[in-house]
């Protein structure tokens, strides 16, 4: 209990919570909150989640038992390299006549953008 609660009626602390704009909602149907650091990870199985938004900054209470786990090191490693999207592909090899590998080079090149890949390819 909060000091200076005691004895205070759930009805009117709910009233009062209303008319300072907070709402509280209790999330049905969690079945896992995981909370992942650069080096663990926190499972919570089985967790009661409260969602309370006051003014637009929501806040989320989580209750429950943690399984505490170190993270692995592929799990660390950098992701993949996105996948170069087969229109754009199509795209710079129709407008500059070159092969598939030299577009999917110059579209990686250039950070994904077609105009800059078709330019590249155009000027060298």
């Amino acid at each position: 209990m909060m000091p200076g609660m005691r004895g205070v009626n759930p009805r009117q602390m709910k009233q009062a919570m209303k008319r300072l704009g907070i709402t509280t909602e209790e999330l049905k149907g969690v079945e896992e909150v995981i909370i992942r650091t650069k080096s663990k990870e926190y499972v919570i199985t089985e967790a009661a989640v409260t969602l309370m938004d006051m003014q637009g900054q929501k806040t989320f209470q989580v209750v429950g038992e943690a399984v505490i786990r170190d993270r692995q090191a592929s799990e660390l490693a950098e992701p993949a390299e996105p996948a170069v999207p087969e229109e754009d592909i199509q795209l710079v090899m129709d407008q500059t006549g070159c092969d598939r590998e030299r577009a999917i080079k110059a579209l990686k090149d250039a950070g994904g953008q077609p105009a800059e890949a078709i330019l590249g390819i155009m000027s060298s």
